[in-house]
């Protein structure tokens, strides 16, 4: 019974190792395509959830900060480690320079309180809404 047992924790002790080994690897193999991806003008996020566009950045010295642009003349440092991942453009945009003048485009969005409501995003409501909303529920407990 014990060379039972033994046999299994040497099973279990032989696929920790593999398994870690496997995710070292992968691991190494993403933070070397991130230092080859992060260059000036590339927009990153941050370890905080803010976005911003690399200014500078040292692959080699990992210990000096990069310099991020997060609003326009607002550069910051963070230290090279804070950049999360390399944020990728999701939809190309499209943008038409030829516009005709005989086309007229209808937009028929519904709209609440003069704000056009669109099926994902919430209604926002006005203060008095949010008032009455708040005494309701306080009525109902």
């Amino acid at each position: 019974m014990e060379i039972l047992l033994f046999g299994l924790l040497a099973v279990l002790v032989v696929f920790m190792f593999v398994n870690g080994r496997k995710r070292q690897k992968q691991m190494k193999a993403e933070q070397e395509e991130k230092a080859t991806k992060t260059v000036p003008g590339v927009k990153v996020l941050l370890q905080g959830g803010i976005y911003g566009t690399i200014v500078a950045y040292d692959h080699d010295d990992l210990d000096s900060p990069a310099l991020v642009e997060i609003a326009p003349g607002t550069v910051i440092e963070v230290h090279s480690q804070a950049i999360l991942r390399i944020v990728e453009p999701k939809d190309d945009v499209v943008i038409v320079d030829d516009v005709d003048s005989d086309v007229v485009v209808v937009d028929e969005t519904p709209l609440v309180n003069d704000v056009p409501v669109v099926d994902d995003a919430p209604v926002v409501e006005t203060t008095e809404e949010t008032r009455r909303r708040l005494e309701r529920d306080a009525d109902d407990k």
